[in-house]
């Protein structure tokens, strides 16, 4: 039994996205470590900031709930809110 000519060319064809999407991946996840540490250095990582952020969040989840579950206008009320 021979082996067609084109089946080289084929698995060529085949394997050549494959390795190129590979070196793309090497490339990106090789600084990922450089990029989490960027982003630990940055002014704000700190616990009172993100604490503070969280609570901020926080604040604004239960007035979105709170929007969601009503049929009044919340975007009408004076600023602060009132339950």
């Amino acid at each position: 039994m021979a082996v067609d000519p084109r089946w080289p060319l084929a698995l060529f064809r085949g394997a050549a996205p494959v390795a190129l999407g590979l070196l793309l991946w090497v490339a990106i996840a090789g600084g990922e470590q450089e990029r989490q540490q960027t982003l630990k250095a940055q002014p704000g990582v700190d616990d009172p900031s993100l604490s503070q952020r969280r609570r901020h969040n926080e604040l604004i989840m239960a007035a979105l709930r709170e929007a969601a579950e009503t049929d009044e206008n919340v975007a009408q009320r004076r600023v602060p809110w009132r339950k």
